[in-house]
């Protein structure tokens, strides 16, 4: 009797209410997938498919006729090319995620204690508005090489010749058979010796007369003037007299004196004076013992211009995108962090704050443990996002250092339609892609529903 009272309790029900309610789930199933089922075409059609048909088109040659099995993946790996977005791939994987869950972090806590917290979240998240290819474009512009056009490298030079200075004269040179003779190293010394008493007149041409320095003036009187017995004089001027005229090697009237510029005198190849020439040119060694000596103009005086870092070039080009995207998703880490960081239990952090604990201790035992669902989330999104990055390495990178710059995914474009114009070889990098993405789309998933739950 026990058993058949089990039965009977354990049967599902039966009659005109359960048939309706079965008959009203299977009606509620039947809408769902009607609703669903648009959403369900657009992602067989715009994913699905060109995944499967990717998995497919990999396993044949360029013209997509011949089956080659997997020699395209093993072409792929023999490739400098591909091996070297691989390896700028990991370098991105291992950096930029990194990087930016730290300063979202990092600025996360710190909006905390700001007073403008609204508007400083706003300020940082509004690169988040602007377009890759529009970032592309400005960080291009913010990495040219010129001065003129480069913000960083602007920048960077004033700070250069602040501490350093510049050359005066970058473009001069001395004329052939004048007295001056160029060493290797780009100085100038004069061919013949001279003794203290004596004078020496130094003409260097190859400079405009408007880039000579504000307050020279005419080198015709200090090239006249005679020295003493334990001295010796001269002049560096510019040998080129305005409107034509003049004698070449001889310092005319309206000839002007070359100022601020380094002379040596050397004696046995040793540097045992140093001056700097006056507003006319002319420039003084006092107290030299007898005998002869050379004078020299050093190479410092007619060094080329401090150019700048070269940003794009092929050793800066990875970090300088990689700038380029931390820019753009800082304050997107900053957000999600900042929304994981307000669900805190703020009696945890008052308890330790009223135990003793320094703001330093509260950060490293208590927030960043308590928050690291949240920032493995972003960290793993971040780290499948850097994996399909293309628009910031594609506009940023100058053609010559394209292929240093090369990720994974511009790799997997140029082989495709870039020039390579091989879309196996391209199919099986995008399957490549594909399953470096997978785990962490996988892990990512998982995060979620553990937090759902």
């Amino acid at each position: 009797m026990t058993a058949t009272l089990v039965q009977e309790t354990s049967s599902p029900p039966r009659g005109p209410v359960a048939d309706r309610t079965r008959r009203l789930r299977r009606r509620g199933k039947i809408i769902a997938l009607l609703f669903v089922l648009p959403a369900l075409l657009l992602l067989g059609a715009l994913v699905v498919y060109p995944v499967l048909f990717s998995i497919g088109r990999s396993f044949f040659d360029a013209s997509g006729t011949s089956f080659v099995g997997g020699d395209n993946y093993a072409e792929m790996f023999r490739d400098p090319a591909t091996l070297k977005a691989v390896r700028n791939t990991a370098i991105w994987v291992v950096i930029a995620p990194a990087l930016l869950t730290g300063l979202g972090l990092i600025l996360a806590v710190l909006v905390e204690k700001v007073r403008w917290a609204t508007a400083f979240k706003l300020l940082l998240f509004m690169p988040m508005a602007v377009s890759f290819l529009a970032a592309g474009i400005i960080f291009r512009l913010a990495y040219d090489e010129d001065p003129d056009k480069g913000v960083l490298n602007a920048a960077v030079v004033s700070v250069h010749d602040a501490f350093k200075g510049e050359s005066s004269y970058p473009t001069a040179r001395a004329r052939d058979g004048q007295g001056l003779t160029k060493d290797n190293d780009g100085s100038y010394r004069t061919s013949a010796s001279v003794s203290p008493g004596g004078a020496v007149a130094l003409g260097l041409v190859g400079v405009q007369p408007d880039d000579l320095p504000d307050g020279a003036e005419p080198a015709y009187a200090a090239a006249g003037r005679t020295a003493a017995a334990d001295e010796l004089r001269g002049v560096v001027y510019l040998d080129f007299t305005p409107g034509g005229g003049g004698e070449q090697g001889k310092v005319d009237r309206r000839e002007s004196g070359l100022p601020q510029m380094k002379v040596e005198a050397v004696r046995d190849g040793k540097q045992v004076a140093s001056v700097t020439t006056a507003a006319d040119g002319s420039f003084r060694f006092e107290g030299l013992e007898a005998g002869s000596y050379e004078v020299r103009l050093p190479s410092s005086n007619f060094a080329p211009p401090y150019e700048g870092v070269s940003w794009l070039g092929p050793a800066l080009v990875t970090p300088a995108i990689i700038g380029a995207y931390l820019w753009i998703w800082t304050g997107f880490a900053m957000v999600l962090i900042g929304a994981g960081l307000s669900t805190l239990p703020r009696d945890a952090l008052e308890a330790a704050r009223m135990d003793g604990a320094n703001e330093w201790q509260i950060f490293r035992r208590i927030t960043v443990p308590l928050l690291a669902p949240v920032l493995s989330v972003v960290f793993i999104t971040l780290v499948i996002n850097v994996m399909k990055v293309f628009d910031l390495v594609y506009i940023i990178a100058p053609g010559p250092v394209q292929e240093d710059a090369t990720v994974l995914a511009t790799q997997m474009w140029l082989v495709s339609f870039g020039g390579g114009n091989n879309q196996g070889l391209g199919s099986a990098l995008g399957v490549l892609l594909l399953l470096l993405v997978v785990p962490a789309m996988v892990f990512n998933v998982r995060r979620f529903r553990k937090g759902q739950r």
